[in-house]
């Protein structure tokens, strides 16, 4: 099988090809509200989605943020 192994949020996941952080949330069904994203241990900004290419190797970590608090 072709394609490029990267790991995200710390299991291996194998894509068809090298894509964008943009295209990679698409591939995996994550929405986009309230998401923040690292790759290889920095933070990418949502600007920089659609330009920043996750390749062989790479490790992302995708975090949902949570409202909530002490009361």
């Amino acid at each position: 099988m072709t394609g490029v192994e990267v790991i995200v949020n710390g299991k291996p996941r194998q894509l068809p090809r090298a894509m964008s952080i943009s295209e990679l949330l698409d591939y995996l069904g994550v929405r986009r509200n309230g998401v923040a994203v690292a790759l290889n241990g920095e933070v990418v900004l949502r600007e920089e989605w659609d330009r920043t290419v996750v390749g062989a190797g790479d490790h992302v970590e995708v975090v949902h943020m949570v409202g909530g608090g002490a009361r």
